[in-house]
């Protein structure tokens, strides 16, 4: 039984390397080594960077019984993810394209099939709750039911939203209500972070929220210390492409604050994990070890 359970997306993500943004028209281009294939998707993202950390995770998922449902089966089972909880029902896996240029910036094409009109069952959930101390609730549609059950459980939730840009989001309220811990991206943002932030804390209950800002850093918010502050991004000269720092951000956070309880040390690390990851083309690529993280972390934050 895990110690914490993700509720989330797994697809097969192809990266695609261009020269800049907008795309020229060509009719054929060799980008030799600048396309890969890898499994991915929030909930797998997350499964992975925990894993890498040193936590026992459970895996909640709906995947393909196709090609690429293959791919996913053997990627579990190589990286040490547990399958116990990914029910292989659909007739295709969910797959993203994302083109990517050397600057970092990133256009995500995600096609998600049938997922979001399935279900997942509810028994399997409520086995796997029973034994997690955090749930990590992507807002897919699958999690939603169980934003209510984790309440009732006592369990801390944790989800991301992502870019936002409405209070009362119709997608993510429920997600937004239910969070213990709530991260959000600024793309969208119709206002600055600050002024949205306590927008936010208004009108849900978050007691952590954290608005990752990309090569800004990030704004973290910590309700009963009335604390809100940006903390800068390390940066990282060898950038091949932002896509999962958001996710790799995250997942360090609840690794650290799970273990913790401390907010202030939790984002310095997660800071720390998402520059080294976003090293590699691949979402799910370029994780840090505990121990490498807490030495790199010591040095970009010294005390």
């Amino acid at each position: 039984m895990g110690e914490i359970l993700i509720s989330g997306l797994i697809n097969v993500e192809t990266t695609l390397r261009v020269d800049a943004f907008p795309v020229t028209y060509e009719p054929v281009r060799f980008p030799f080594f600048g396309i890969q294939s890898t499994v991915s998707g929030v909930g797998y993202n997350l499964a992975k960077a925990l894993t890498v950390l040193g936590n026992a995770v459970d895996l909640l998922s709906l995947s393909g019984q196709d090609l690429n449902g293959a791919a996913v089966q053997k990627t579990l089972s190589q990286t040490g993810i547990p399958q116990d909880y990914v029910k292989f029902c659909m007739a295709q896996t969910p797959q993203s394209v994302i083109l990517y240029d050397s600057d970092g910036k990133r256009q995500i094409h995600v096609d998600l099939k049938d997922i979001q009109e399935l279900t997942y069952p509810e028994d399997r959930f409520d086995e796997a709750l029973s034994g997690c101390s955090l749930a990590l609730l992507c807002n897919v549609n699958f999690s939603r039911p169980f934003l209510q059950k984790a309440r009732r459980a006592g369990k801390p939730i944790a989800t991301d939203v992502h870019a936002i840009a409405d209070l009362e989001d119709e997608y993510n309220r429920d997600f937004m209500e239910a969070a213990d811990i709530l991260f959000m991206s600024d793309e969208r943002l119709p206002c600055e972070p600050e002024q949205w932030l306590r927008q936010v804390q208004g009108r849900y209950g978050a007691e952590i929220i954290v608005v990752g800002m990309g090569a800004a850093g990030a704004l973290l918010a910590v309700r009963s210390d009335r604390f809100m502050e940006r903390i800068p991004a390390v940066p990282n000269p060898g950038m091949v492409n932002s896509i999962g720092a958001g996710d790799a951000l995250f997942s360090a956070f609840n690794h650290v604050y799970r273990k913790s309880g401390d907010p202030y040390h939790a984002v310095e690390m997660g800071m720390v994990f998402a520059s080294h990851k976003i090293g590699t083309a691949g979402a799910a690529d370029g994780f840090l070890g505990e121990p490498e993280l807490e030495k790199l972390t010591a040095q970009a934050f010294p005390r």
